[in-house]
């Protein structure tokens, strides 16, 4: 079914322009990175809340048992300079003790002296045959010089023996007080010694005991840092991953605005460049009535392909693509192809047979007239096709299956610039 001469003139101009301007389709975007769902994300997040408000709560755990450490390290302190008072205290009372026992003994020794004197006295009394009493050594002497001489002595025997005898007595008092304060101060200095070395040895047991509980919350904090750690890493890890996946939709959409630009940039020029042809066709050298087929990329050019011969070029575009008329003429076969999967036959109004296969869509159908420019398919990917493109392939002798020749020489004796081969 034809469409309208002036819409397809348009339609065919525009595609013209644009590839004689070299327009190539949008470079393919990368692949799309991974997207972490929300649902991740939030799960990721009450992680990191969860270790995060653990750590907090550890991290008391771990000053109060630090403060404790510090509490019980004092006492400790304290306990053990108790404990070395206590036994100075004790050696000290332990050398009172033993000089007391030595004043005693020297004591002792000057009353057993004293009493030596004494007993020795009464013995030379005794051997001389009389009492140690005054009458008797008063009564038995020889004259008055003797009676002197027992007299005086008998006075200083009655004076020594007091004298040591008193200080026997006191001798004996002040070391048995002297003994009793020493052996008190002894004992007295040993259970204190005793309590300082319990005290000391049950500060030293807290501080064990709170030691190991400072370290055990010490590890547990540091247990819940590495969890915090990680579930910091994996939350970065997945808003890292969205922010690349929006990074990707984001590079993705202005390449495809700037895809449109580029296209009606081109579209523009193109209108304008066909505008310019048709008004002034001797100018430019090119005969009227032939139109690029298609806008896009060669991607193949005529010639032997791996022992084979490759009869067209081939026009790589997204599918759906316009594809026109290359020149006015009348529609031989549209639909089912071998090795096209579909395509398009125009026999020209000049004897030429112009194909077009791999089409994705075709507007026309046998018996059909159409003019140059006029949409009759799109592009496609169909039949054995490693891409969507379009092959485009030219019969000048008429015929529908052979005697094909170069496409790009033939469009260009008419006009039309196919680049790339």
């Amino acid at each position: 079914m034809s469409q309208h001469p002036l819409r397809a003139l348009l339609v065919a101009s525009v595609t013209a322009a644009a590839v004689a301007l070299g327009a190539a389709p949008a470079l393919a975007a990368p692949p799309a990175p991974g997207n972490p769902s929300d649902g991740e994300i939030t799960a990721a997040q009450a992680a990191q809340d969860a270790a995060a408000a653990e750590v907090g709560r550890i991290a008391g755990l771990v000053a109060a048992a630090e403060s404790q450490l510090q509490q019980v390290q004092v006492q400790a302190e304290s306990a053990g300079i108790a404990y070395e008072a206590a036994q100075e205290a004790l050696a000290q009372a332990q050398a009172a003790a033993q000089e007391t026992a030595a004043q005693l003994a020297a004591a002792t020794e000057q009353v057993t002296a004293a009493q030596g004197r004494i007993s020795t006295f009464s013995r030379d009394s005794y051997m001389n045959g009389a009492a140690l009493t005054s009458e008797v050594v008063l009564l038995d002497v020889d004259g008055p010089g003797e009676l002197v001489q027992r007299a005086a002595m008998l006075e200083w025997v009655a004076d020594n023996q007091l004298d040591v005898l008193g200080d026997l007595e006191a001798a004996q008092l002040v070391q048995a007080n002297a003994d009793s304060a020493a052996r008190q101060a002894v004992d007295q200095q040993s259970a204190a010694e005793r309590a300082a070395a319990d005290a000391k040895a049950a500060s030293d047991a807290q501080v064990a005991v709170q030691q190991s509980a400072y370290a055990e919350v010490s590890a547990q904090k540091a247990s819940y840092d590495a969890q915090l750690q990680a579930a910091q890493v994996q939350l970065l890890s997945l808003q890292g991953a969205r922010n690349a996946y929006q990074a990707w939709l984001d590079q993705r959409a202005a390449e495809e605005a700037a895809a449109a630009r580029a296209q009606q940039q081109a579209a523009a020029a193109a209108a304008a460049a066909a505008a310019g042809a048709r008004n002034a066709p001797s100018a430019s050298g090119a005969q009227a009535g032939y139109v690029l087929p298609a806008a896009g990329r060669t991607s193949s050019c005529y010639g032997s392909r791996w022992g084979t011969t490759h009869f067209g070029v081939d026009i790589a575009a997204p599918i759906g693509t316009p594809v026109y008329a290359a020149t006015s003429g009348v529609v031989q076969r549209a639909g089912a192809a071998t090795g096209f999967g579909q395509a398009v036959y125009v026999l020209g109004s000049d004897g030429a047979v112009t194909v077009y296969g791999h089409v994705s869509r075709y507007y026309v159908r046998a018996g059909d007239r159409v003019q140059a420019g006029e949409q009759i398919a799109d592009v496609g990917n169909e039949g054995q096709s490693t891409g969507p493109h379009l092959h485009f392939e030219v019969h000048p002798s008429g015929a529908m299956y052979s005697g094909a020749v170069d496409p790009v020489p033939w469009m260009s004796a008419r006009g039309v610039v196919i680049r790339g081969c």
